[in-house]
């Protein structure tokens, strides 16, 4: 019986360090407004698969902004997302952290999963997904031309967390948005989105 027991401590002890190991082999990077780092992107709306894709329920459209909106070049189109490396000069409205499986460093293509906790106030925009989608026909969409849609509300996210499995690196393409928080007149908002595979599984954005 002892000598079973013992036969079973180190096999329960090497499962401990394989499993560590495991562990050790992925690279943890966090980001902030003071370390820099994060997503070089703007907002997130963008284009796959040639569509442009954007978090709605049908009537509205959600588009929310890991950086200040007023710091987006005027000739930047959105749909593109990426923006590297001038992006890293707009200040996040984000914090949280990436995990790759070896690093950029390393030639990784991207992070296999990220979670972004806002910072107190981020913009989520809301349009109206008709008006929006006029507005993409030409395939461009600047923060310009985003502004200058008469049904635009900007909200302000008191909440923000969304969690990311980039498509590409990650072995499950998801994301997932919990946000609340203000509007100019004076109401609120709630927005949540999961999506898998680029495909919308469940988008809820209320007004109250």
């Amino acid at each position: 019986m002892k000598h079973r027991s013992a036969r079973a401590l180190l096999a329960g002890a090497g499962f401990i360090v394989v499993s560590a190991v495991a562990l050790q082999a992925n690279v943890l990077l966090r980001f902030s407004p003071t370390q820099g780092g994060g997503v070089p992107a703007y907002a997130r709306i963008e284009r796959v698969d040639g569509r442009v894709f954007v978090h709605n329920d049908g009537k509205w459209a959600a588009i929310s902004f890991y950086r200040e909106p007023s710091c987006i070049p005027e000739d930047f189109n959105l749909l593109d997302f990426f923006d590297a490396p001038r992006a890293f000069g707009c200040g996040l409205t984000v914090e949280g952290f990436e995990i790759w499986r070896n690093g950029p460093w390393a030639g990784d293509a991207g992070p296999i999963q990220t979670v972004s906790f806002g910072l107190g106030a981020v913009p989520v925009w809301f349009v109206e997904s008709a008006e929006l989608q006029d507005k993409v026909d030409d395939d461009v969409l600047t923060v310009g031309e985003l502004e200058g849609c008469a049904t635009l509300r900007k909200g302000l996210a008191t909440s923000f967390k969304e969690t990311l499995h980039p498509s590409g690196n990650a072995q499950q393409t998801k994301t997932e948005i919990v946000a609340r928080g203000t509007l100019p007149d004076g109401g609120r908002f709630f927005f949540q989105v999961e999506e898998t595979h680029n495909q919308l599984k469940h988008v809820s954005i209320q007004f109250r």
